[in-house]
């Protein structure tokens, strides 16, 4: 089944798309299992269910860091299956890690010019350091080390993507290892680059606080989606469970794993 997102203008298309791996047995499984989605430019999806569904391969193979077994890819119309993870950003996709990589040597200032891809006035670095809610008076000329918290690499990571003209943002469990007060601000961001960025925007989370962002929920469970639809329809299912509790979504068991 092919999964239309309201019929707008098609960004990101995936077409029976398949990505496979052997396991410690010698066996192939399936870890993407003949994926076929839409994803519409200008809104926000988010992926959610169980842990170990696929949704983080899923990001993986969009960006080209795992490569899909079966199945295409299209950017904007554009065939990308075969296309490397440099050509990928350079075509207008950007991947936010779980744990951002952090470069001794290289300031914030450095960063976020390199992420523009040439000269980036310091006003500019300014303006997207305050869009994700840190202070560009302390940041700017600090090292993206050890010294940052993971919530203050998220946030800085996020600016990168602000200062970039991409089509697509995909971010893998950006609340993973922050902590309350910073994952406010991480909310806020999204937010805010969904209102000023005329772009696609994919997160992978199970927090509800994000999932009431989405205009799209997309509920992924043994490689395959086993529902999706707008946030009113989908998000009451998902709020029923309760400490890893059983629901069921349209006869579909999901975890919130």
């Amino acid at each position: 089944m092919v999964y239309f997102m309201n019929g707008g203008t098609r960004m990101l298309e995936l077409k029976n798309v398949f990505f496979n791996v052997v396991d410690e047995n010698g066996e192939e499984r399936n870890i993407i299992d003949d994926l076929s989605i839409n994803f519409e430019k200008g809104k926000l999806y988010v992926i959610t269910g169980p842990n170990g569904g696929g949704k983080s391969s899923l990001a993986k193979v969009i960006m080209g860091i795992s490569e899909a077994s079966k199945g295409q890819i299209l950017l904007d119309g554009e065939d990308i299956t075969e296309k490397s993870i440099t050509e990928r950003a350079k075509m207008g996709i950007g991947y936010a890690f779980q744990q951002p990589p952090r470069i001794k040597g290289m300031t914030v200032e450095d960063l976020l010019k390199l992420a523009h891809g040439g000269d980036l006035p310091k006003e500019d670095c300014c303006q997207y350091l305050a869009a994700v809610g840190l202070c560009s008076k302390e940041y700017l000329t600090r090292e993206v080390d050890n010294s940052l918290s993971g919530g203050e690499m998220k946030r800085i990571e996020i600016a990168t993507l602000f200062a970039r003209d991409l089509k697509v943002s995909i971010f893998d469990e950006p609340e993973a290892g922050i902590d309350l007060w910073s994952f406010g601000k991480l909310n806020e961001s999204f937010q805010k680059m969904h209102e000023e960025k005329d772009q696609t925007i994919i997160i992978i989370s199970h927090q509800e606080r994000i999932l009431e962002l989405a205009d799209q929920i997309i509920v992924l469970e043994d490689g395959k989606i086993k529902t999706s639809g707008s946030k009113d329809e989908i998000l009451p299912e998902i709020l029923n469970q309760v400490n890893g509790t059983v629901c069921e979504i349209q006869g579909k068991a999901v975890y919130n794993g």
